[in-house]
């Protein structure tokens, strides 16, 4: 193994719950769309319905294309200028958000060690968010872009989780085989899924996603502290 994926809500970037988060982020996306004569309520919809659209996609185009397609679409405009208004709101409003998050110290030590050891590092969060919204959430849990050798955007990924594709797609990109990394989150479905690849994976269980009816015995898991003393046991490869 030389090779580790991280999730980032809830793994990387500790949250309060999803719920919370998205709850904030659309409440901002609404009071920001007003302005330029939108609908509100038919302006989220659209966005949900595109990013529903993105998480079905199936290769064929960046889940960028296929979200702005769809939305054009609904919405009956030109995305141009949307794209525009989009890309202010990620650098201003999309901050409130932050509030629904926190930092966990051990997590930047548990990069830089990983890194110091001379393992790869990516972020393999679902990318349903542009490269600006996903930086933010990087800095918010006290990283930096930088650190990591590559992060799933809507611009650089033509699936999502948890289609294996999306996965599939990861490794293409990162050069890597299954068997060289382990997949580290807190989604049961979304992230311990890369197993059914050959992948080797732990679960985080401080911000865990899991329906209430599944066995999880079975599972490397555990805490950030756990996590750490894990990767701190890990010999150089550098």
């Amino acid at each position: 193994m030389n090779t580790f994926l991280f999730d980032l809500d809830g793994t990387l970037l500790p949250m309060e719950s999803t719920d919370k988060f998205l709850e904030v982020y659309l409440k901002a996306v609404a009071v920001k769309i007003i302005p330029y004569g939108y609908d509100p309520n038919v302006f989220i919809k659209a966005l949900m319905t595109g990013t529903n659209y993105m998480i079905k996609n199936d290769g064929t185009m960046t889940n960028e294309q296929k979200f702005w397609g769809e939305f054009g679409k609904i919405l009956g405009v030109e995305v141009e200028g949307l794209v525009e208004i989009f890309d202010d709101f990620y650098q201003n409003e999309f901050e409130l958000a932050r509030t629904t998050t926190s930092t966990e110290p051990l997590i930047k030590e548990c990069i830089k060690l990983l890194k110091d050891k001379g393992y790869a590092v990516g972020i393999a969060t679902n990318p349903l968010f542009p490269k600006a919204a996903v930086h933010k959430r990087i800095n918010w849990a006290g990283l930096n872009p930088e650190d990591f050798d590559h992060i799933t955007t809507y611009e650089v990924s033509s699936y999502a989780k948890p289609n294996l594709d999306y996965y599939k797609e990861v490794l293409t990109i990162m050069g890597k085989q299954p068997e060289e990394c382990i997949m580290i989150g807190n989604d049961v479905l979304e992230d311990m899924c890369a197993a059914e690849l050959g992948m080797d994976t732990f679960l985080l269980t401080d911000c865990l996603i899991c329906p209430e009816d599944l066995e999880i015995n079975h599972l490397k898991q555990g805490n950030y502290q756990d996590l750490f003393d894990m990767i701190q046991k890990l010999p150089n490869i550098a």
